[in-house]
């Protein structure tokens, strides 16, 4: 009987190992991997997905497609996701948007962005910089409120429900200021509009305003980020120039559809965080306006996306902005 048990405990201990022999080395991939960017070509999910589909496709020896699919921004290529099979051929470079901006921001929202996806790692975090005409008399944060408490002032957006314009929002709210949104269809056309003086100021992302700024057709009062941009050393966060707590700052991550296999994702995960560590490539972020980053595990950034949902429910509910899509 002794022996019998025994016999049985060594077969289930020789299971168990064979088990994790399995997951730490899965036989995947085996065939095309499509990494989904939910938006239209160009901008930074494209790059991400530019970026991890050609390292991947490198290591692991399969193909590795970027497919873009724009929509109600990002909301459309999101929900696709969600429902792809979870066999970890189906992948999706995510936004803060997407996981926790949407949920809040939109009234019926066709996927759950906790339950419905699981995060594999966090890519980069994207700074949005402060930008005015450098026609109008703004130097500082302090000229800037000056200047509102005399006449009204305008903000651009990459559109409603943007980082750009709920940055705005807040700024405006925060700071008390008399300031009217102006949407626009990309980040690209609301800093032209600011640069050829039609709106006043503008929350831009960093890599595209960088060019502009460093022309001096643009003046840079502060970064909505806790830490400063390498591309950008003289620009302190404006949680430093007044405004504490000021820390909206953007970013990115790769995830999957939630039931994916634990081997596959564990998999991936190690593969992106070898990719993302690479020397070179952090300082191309760097260099770019972004913020490199050590990506936790899957685990805990499961539990980072669920505190940027509470974050962004209590500011848009605050901002009286939540349900507005």
């Amino acid at each position: 009987m002794i022996r019998g048990a025994h016999a049985i405990a060594v077969a289930l201990l020789a299971g168990l190992c064979a088990g994790r022999a399995l997951a730490q080395a899965p036989d995947y991939p085996t065939r095309l991997v499509t990494i989904v960017a939910p938006s239209a070509p160009g901008g930074l999910y494209s790059l991400f997905a530019r970026i991890l589909a050609d390292r991947l496709e490198h290591r692991l020896g399969q193909t590795f497609v970027v497919e873009n699919r724009p929509g109600a921004a990002s909301v459309l290529g999101a929900a696709a996701v969600a429902r792809a099979p979870a066999d970890g051929y189906t992948l999706m470079i995510a936004s803060g948007a997407t996981m926790a901006v949407n949920v809040t921001l939109h009234k019926a929202l066709p996927y759950d962005p906790v339950a419905d996806f699981t995060p594999i790692a966090l890519i980069a975090r994207v700074p949005e910089v402060l930008v005015v005409n450098p026609a109008l008399p703004v130097r500082s944060l302090a000229d800037l409120v000056a200047l509102g408490k005399r006449t009204p002032l305008t903000f651009a957006s990459a559109g409603s429900g943007t980082a750009q314009h709920l940055e705005g929002e807040m700024l405006k709210q925060t700071l008390g200021l008399d300031m009217t949104h102006v949407p626009y269809k990309g980040a690209l056309p609301a800093l032209t509009d600011v640069v050829g003086g039609h709106v006043s100021l503008m929350f831009a992302p960093v890599t595209p305003a960088l060019p502009m700024i460093q022309a001096g057709k643009l003046r840079a009062l502060g970064l909505a980020a806790h830490e400063k941009v390498a591309a950008l050393p003289d620009v302190a966060p404006l949680a430093d120039l007044g405004l504490p707590g000021f820390e909206p700052s953007g970013w990115f991550m790769l995830v999957a559809p939630a039931a994916t296999p634990r081997p596959i994702v564990d998999r991936l995960h190690a593969e992106a965080r070898a990719i993302l560590g690479d020397p070179a490539l952090r300082r191309q972020f760097g260099d770019e306006g972004l913020i490199a980053v050590d990506t936790p595990d899957p685990a805990a950034l499961k539990v980072y996306v669920r505190e940027q949902v509470s974050y962004w429910r209590d500011t848009l509910t605050r901002l009286g902005l939540a349900g507005m899509e």
